[in-house]
């Protein structure tokens, strides 16, 4: 079967020079170092909406691929990695000199989770992110996007919801919470406003979501795919999803995000998770909380295997709104400078974005203290005819 692949090249990253010291900026600091809800059987979605239908995954799929490779470049330049959680709540900071007012993240969830360094992001970029988000819906016409394989579909249809996500958010920034964004007309929030056309099909991010993907897929792990902007949610990478790579990105997203602490506590005999569960939990956990606990057992670390052990009842009540970025989405006056291996290295830095940073750094301390930094060693297979290794199917 020959293999067609479909390029998407509408992004232009273009990095001027005063773009690209920016970025060094944040690269070098990151050198330095409810109601509670009891067992019970969920109603069954509301799946009447015809419109969707085209977009079924269909059998004997065709080998046409979606090559991302300027996403990838894209997410790269624009992802800052956070680090893995340590499950403790971030204190609340002290006001800067002579004020009482706190700029940036002041959120206990603020150490958990990736950033887009949108306050960073030029004109120029912002308006290739369109262009971009645009290219992406066009190959809805190009290829029928139900007749590719699972993988190449389930990577297609996250990478469009999260491109149109930071696209949306870049262009009303700065914004401190993306669910506070009104999306043209209609007054319809970032994540229900239809702004998306596929195949001719308007649809929000949601509709991405809970009408192509949830009611498609049967592993709960797909959920962990959707960046929504805010802290809240799982993480983006800084890497495009791929049929390749889909399912241990996902693995890897899910992990972090189960093992956090805006993804799991505990109190008292009630274990409470994230309200993307609530949002899932007619497609995957119709036995609540059953189903939930073993999903959330699958990605489990040892201290949260406990919590699943010691607790009853299952309460969908933790989120963050606050965006996922380094300065909370304000433009802070005052500016510092950058401690780099103990020196005074990188100047007029915003001083919310240069606490935000140390904060970070200090955590990375603590987990090496705890022998708890490790890397992680994912082996993709390679797109040789001659190999043929065949990635897992996320079905």
């Amino acid at each position: 079967m020959n293999t067609n692949i479909i390029k998407v090249v509408g992004l232009l990253v273009v990095l001027s020079a005063a773009s690209h010291a920016k970025a060094q900026t944040v690269d070098a600091a990151a050198a330095s170092g409810g109601v509670q809800l009891l067992a019970q059987t969920a109603t069954t979605p509301d799946m009447t909406d015809a419109r969707f239908e085209k977009f079924v995954p269909k059998a004997n799929p065709v080998g046409t691929q979606i090559d991302y490779t300027i996403w990838d470049e894209a997410l790269n330049y624009f992802v800052f990695r956070m680090g893995k959680s340590i499950r403790e709540s971030a204190p609340r900071p002290e006001p800067g000199l002579g004020t009482r007012r706190i700029y940036g993240h002041d959120s206990r969830f603020r150490m958990e989770g990736n950033r887009v360094i949108f306050s960073y992001l030029e004109d120029e970029i912002i308006a290739s992110l369109t262009e971009y988000r645009e290219d992406l819906e066009r190959t809805g016409d190009i290829v029928d996007i139900s007749t590719l394989s699972k993988n190449e579909q389930l990577a297609f249809w996250i990478n469009l919801h999260n491109t149109a996500i930071i696209e949306q958010i870049a262009l009303a920034y700065p914004v401190s919470q993306p669910i506070s964004l009104k999306i043209g007309d209609s007054g319809l929030t970032l994540d229900e406003a239809p702004f998306i056309t596929v195949a001719g099909v308007q649809m929000s991010p949601k509709d991405i979501r809970t009408k192509i993907v949830y009611p498609n897929w049967s592993n709960p792990k797909v959920i962990y795919g959707f960046f929504r902007g805010e802290i809240g949610g799982p993480s983006i990478q800084n890497e495009a999803y791929k049929a390749r790579n889909v399912s241990d990105l996902l693995d890897k997203t899910g992990k972090d995000f189960v093992n956090s602490l805006r993804g799991t506590q505990k109190s008292g005999s009630n274990l409470l998770v994230s309200e993307i569960y609530e949002e899932a939990r007619p497609y995957f956990f119709p036995q609540w909380p059953t189903d939930l606990k073993a999903h959330l057992r699958s990605f489990a670390d040892t201290d949260l295997v406990s919590m699943l052990d010691e607790t009853t009842s299952v309460r969908a009540n933790i989120y963050e709104h606050d965006i996922a970025d380094l300065a909370n989405g304000e433009r802070d006056p005052n500016y510092g400078y950058l401690l780099v291996d103990g020196q005074r290295r990188v100047e007029r830095v915003p001083t919310a974005i240069a606490r935000l940073l140390q904060e970070r750094s200090n955590k990375v301390e603590k987990l090496i203290k705890r022998n708890d930094l490790v890397g992680l060693v994912t082996l993709i297979p390679f797109d040789d005819p001659s190999n043929p290794t065949v990635p897992e199917v996320v079905e």
